[in-house]
């Protein structure tokens, strides 16, 4: 496994069991050896299932299944099927045949429909899957499964993870206790279009499939869709959120608390992803306010955190503002040079078309190294807002990356 990232949390939190839900791991040697890289969540009847996922045109053969099964209803159980190492993804037919063959195996093992089968893969594209390796520890995996067995999940969907990721949020209902449990893998590869990598949340709220799936596309959009690590968006970005019935039903009146709640696990999980950025040292939040619009503010705050020569500032700890000036020009969006103020965390760097007469670059410099950074434009056009997380790109990043299928 690779080293552990300086910006990783102390430990895997202590998630709270959610009832109607199960969970095991297993070694299938997909293409790891000794350690997990397969694991089963198992979902009492009743269940309602949402997603979102990736919009890139060369999407992996789970990421398609799994778009087509979303929509229904059952009254069935389910169950959600992930491995580590191998993606499925530019696999022609043999794609498909390797979910169908996964798919086949749960189905048969647990008795849950076919369609309520949802299996993700994430690793090295364009190599077939070997689904027998898969499909020969189900039986174990469905043996196995234990409700407070998330924690050895999230282990084995690690890729180039250098910790398993994992949030959590309870909130009162109606005098009832609402439990959220989530857990995520990504590190590279991540600018996500409609989600990021691989999640799965889980709680034991009653919620109709409809308002769920609205609520889980907000949060996206808010969390997993406003993070960067290196600008790559993933052919297997999947985001899955099962709501076992167990607890109390959310509806109009709680829908809001409830709501707030999975976006504060999605946003826990997103800045883990930022935070595991491969070879990352710094995590950097790039908030623009300011803007002609938010679309033209979201514009800027990506071309910023997208930016390489940004990104490397930072890992050498250089506080080039220069580099930030530059990415704001080439973003497309409205801009005006001389109403542009840029600042480091509350340092005011820069305003009125030049640096600021107080700004004294052993501030910038000191302040630079610190692991978590924060870069501030105010574009003075409107009332355009956006925040984008990312991290800096730094030489582990390449080494990662060019003996990654080694």
């Amino acid at each position: 496994m690779p080293a552990l990232s300086p910006l990783a949390p102390d430990a895997f939190p202590d998630l709270p069991v959610i009832d109607g839900a199960r969970f095991a791991s297993a070694q299938a040697g997909v293409r790891y050896k000794n350690r997990t890289d397969v694991m089963l969540a198992l979902l009492d009847p009743g269940t309602t299932i949402a997603g979102v996922f990736t919009r890139s045109a060369t999407r992996s053969a789970p990421v398609l299944d799994c778009q087509a099964k979303i929509g229904g209803e059952s009254g069935e159980g389910a169950a959600i099927v992930v491995n580590s190492g191998n993606s499925n993804a530019f696999t022609g037919s043999a794609g498909q045949s390797a979910v169908d063959a996964i798919v086949a195996a749960v189905a048969g093992a647990t008795g849950i429909p076919a369609g309520r089968v949802f299996t993700s893969s994430t690793g090295v594209i364009g190599e077939p899957l070997p689904a027998q390796r898969i499909t020969a520890v189900i039986g174990d995996l469905v043996a196995s499964v234990s409700p407070d067995g998330i924690h050895g999940a999230a282990e084995a969907i690690r890729t180039t993870d250098t910790f398993a990721k994992g949030a959590a949020a309870r909130i009162d209902v109606d005098g009832r206790d609402v439990r959220i449990a989530g857990i995520a893998k990504g590190s590279g590869m991540i600018a996500p279009d409609m989600a990021t990598m691989l999640v799965y949340l889980f709680t034991d709220a009653a919620v109709d499939r409809a308002l769920l799936q609205r609520m889980l596309t907000r949060q996206c959009d808010r969390s997993f869709n406003c993070i960067t690590v290196d600008s790559d968006t993933s052919t297997s970005d999947t985001v899955l959120c099962a709501a076992t019935g167990k607890s109390a039903r959310i509806d109009d009146d709680n829908a809001a608390a409830f709501e707030d709640a999975l976006g504060r696990v999605m946003l826990d999980l997103a800045h883990q992803v930022v935070r595991d950025g491969e070879g990352a040292t710094k995590f950097i939040e790039v908030a623009v306010t300011g803007a002609a619009d938010d679309k033209d503010a979201d514009r800027i705050a990506r071309s910023i955190a997208n930016s390489p020569l940004v990104k490397t500032a930072a890992a050498g700890e250089d506080p080039n503002w220069g580099r930030i000036v530059m990415a704001i020009g080439k973003s497309g969006a409205q801009a005006d040079r001389d109403r542009l103020t840029i600042r480091l965390g509350d340092i005011l760097v820069a305003e009125n078309g030049w640096v600021a007469l107080g700004y004294a670059e052993a501030d910038g410099a000191a302040y630079m190294k610190r692991q978590e950074l924060r870069i501030g434009v105010d574009m003075g056009l409107g009332d355009g807002t956006a925040t984008i997380w990312t991290c800096d790109l730094t030489h582990a990043y390449i080494s990662i990356n060019a003996d990654y299928r080694s």
